[in-house]
């Protein structure tokens, strides 16, 4: 292993060192930021772990994390760290199914639980037998209070330094297929990774960085808080869904990357504020336009911004190429909880390539199987799946190339095109086979569409099942029904006859991670959706347009 990689518990004393008395952490409360310098949070950690110590959880031993982002996280993720504990996330949206199947699966001893905005519906999952340690948020009945931890026992100082090859965290994915697995990643993998994204991105102390995206999630754990680990920088939170922009702006990241589903809103609420056709003129206007584009960065707070990403799932081309013209360059990355989240990314910000995800970065290698599947290969690959050795062996082919279940193109300058999963392609009741995220990319440049999804197993044609952006729900049906077969006419003839889209179906209920349509990462559960809609939308053919409740 490589002896010059170093442990985030090293990198934490290194910036105690050259930069204690700087702010690290900016944790807003009631509106207003509460910090914590690098030399607090190293003396917070220290003080958490030796309480965990004191509480006789030996080292080796599981804890879980169930909470919103806080500076709570990254102290209590640093202790477990220190402590020699291995740290199992959970999505803060989880319901008690999910949480208890994590707890059971992984043989967690201790929860801390933090923000939370449903506790009392997810309590019943964590159980009374569990060791419970509340953050000082509202959160569920736990046996010892943050405050309680920070004086409990001695700080743990001296404890012997986590080796690379010890495993660090127990990442479980976000089931979009299924009960989530656990992914096994050694500090190696995750300092691998988090050192590729500073030497890539090239972060430095003045960064200033927001976290927000769930730290449950392998992308944010990797791209903010371990950039952060590794290049110095200031990380600072949101407070709620309600401050958000106000949070944004309040931070004035240098850094900011996002979902899809975000990038998306925020387009959207741009578009209704000023209009599509106004915007398009004030653009082609010189001066006009660098004023517009300059208040659409304030307006948002990203004003500062020298890096925007994103990642987690596909992002129409159309709305890149809308943001490159308004000087937004949204270079987009791909990665899964398998690979640290990092191997492929279109940076330096290629507009040429807008569609595809990028290249390679160094060190990671990538081959495309002869059924189409890409396969990657990096220090930043996790051990296997926790307890599930079949998984693992078929994870994996004989030269250590993980198999992704992403459909590829590689063109010839090395950017990889992502055309679908190896899982989604499926058959009409015609035998034929349909990839659908192409046909959903195609329709996604329709801005009335929030979300999409097209179906299609067993059914003659594939249907497309559509959320409305909310300006778009606010209009006249007939207005909508008119741009939307607009659209669906001129890509239908683009598409093998097989392929024909027969139906767009407008839903009624917005998808979200309570009804079980979403992950929580905003991922759309395709088998969900074809469970609920392949029977009503059976018979309905000829490139219609029609609401659920027409159906």
């Amino acid at each position: 292993m490589n002896n010059a990689i170093k442990t985030p518990v090293e990198m934490l004393s290194h910036w105690v060192e050259t930069q204690g008395d700087t702010v690290y952490l900016r944790q807003p409360i009631d509106g207003k930021y509460v910090e914590f310098t690098w030399r607090e949070v190293q003396q917070q950690v220290q003080q958490i772990a030796g309480a965990l110590r004191h509480l006789g959880l030996v080292p080796g031993d599981k804890v879980a994390i169930l909470s919103k982002n806080c500076a709570e996280w990254f102290i209590t993720d640093l202790a477990l760290m220190l402590g020699g504990y291995i740290s199992v996330p959970i999505y803060p949206t989880a319901n008690a199914d999910t949480i208890r199947y994590v707890l059971e699966h992984s043989g967690t001893k201790a929860i801390f639980t933090g923000k939370l905005d449903y506790w009392a519906d997810q309590e019943a999952g964590v159980g009374g037998d569990l060791l419970r340690l509340a953050m000082p948020y509202d959160t569920m009945p736990s046996q010892y209070q943050w405050q309680q931890l920070l004086s409990l026992g001695e700080p743990l100082v001296d404890a012997p330094l986590p080796s690379t090859d010890d495993i660090m965290t127990l990442i479980y994915t976000s089931g979009s297929t299924g009960k989530p697995k656990g992914a096994i990643h050694t500090f190696a993998n995750y300092s691998w990774t988090c050192e590729a994204v500073v030497r890539d991105l090239q972060t430095t102390p003045s960064d200033r960085l927001l976290s927000y995206l769930p730290l449950a999630h392998i992308t944010e754990r990797v791209a903010i808080q371990g950039s952060s680990f590794y290049s110095g920088s200031s990380v600072a939170f949101v407070e709620s869904l309600d401050s958000f922009v106000a949070d944004v702006q309040r931070c004035r990241p240098t850094v900011f990357f996002s979902v899809p589903r975000l990038w998306t809103l925020f387009h959207l609420n741009i578009i209704n504020k000023i209009g599509e056709s106004k915007l398009n003129l004030l653009l082609k206007l010189p001066i006009i336009s660098s004023i517009v584009k300059r208040k659409i960065q304030k307006g948002l707070g990203l004003e500062h911004c020298r890096l925007l990403g994103s990642g987690s799932a596909p992002i129409p081309p159309s709305l890149l190429n809308w943001y490159h013209s308004i000087g937004m360059n949204i270079c987009e990355a791909w990665g899964m909880t398998e690979n640290s989240a990092y191997s492929i990314i279109n940076f330096p910000f290629n507009a040429n390539k807008i569609g595809s995800v990028g290249r390679a970065v160094e060190g990671c290698q990538v081959r495309r199987t002869d059924q189409g599947e890409l396969m990657v290969k990096s220090p930043g690959v996790m051990q296997g799946y926790y307890l599930q050795e079949e998984a693992t062996a078929a994870a994996f082919d004989e030269d250590g190339f993980f198999y992704t279940g992403d459909l590829c193109e590689i063109d010839a300058d090395g950017y990889i095109n992502i055309t679908g999963r190896v899982k989604d392609n499926f058959k009409t009741s015609k035998g034929k086979y349909v990839a659908p995220v192409p046909i959903e990319r195609k329709l996604a440049q329709d801005s009335h569409i929030e979300l999409i999804c097209v179906i299609g197993s067993g059914l003659p044609h594939p249907v497309a099942i559509v959320q409305l952006s909310e300006g778009a729900a606010r209009q006249p049906r007939e207005e909508v029904r008119a741009s939307l077969k607009a659209t669906l006419d001129s890509i239908n003839p683009n598409l093998e006859s097989h392929e024909h889209v027969d139906a767009i179906v407008v839903v009624n209920e917005p998808w979200t991670v309570e009804n079980d349509v979403l992950t929580p990462t905003l991922k759309i559960k395709r088998h969900v959706l074809e469970k609920q809609f392949s029977a009503k939308v059976d018979g309905v053919r000829g490139a219609v347009i029609k609401w659920e409740d027409e159906l």
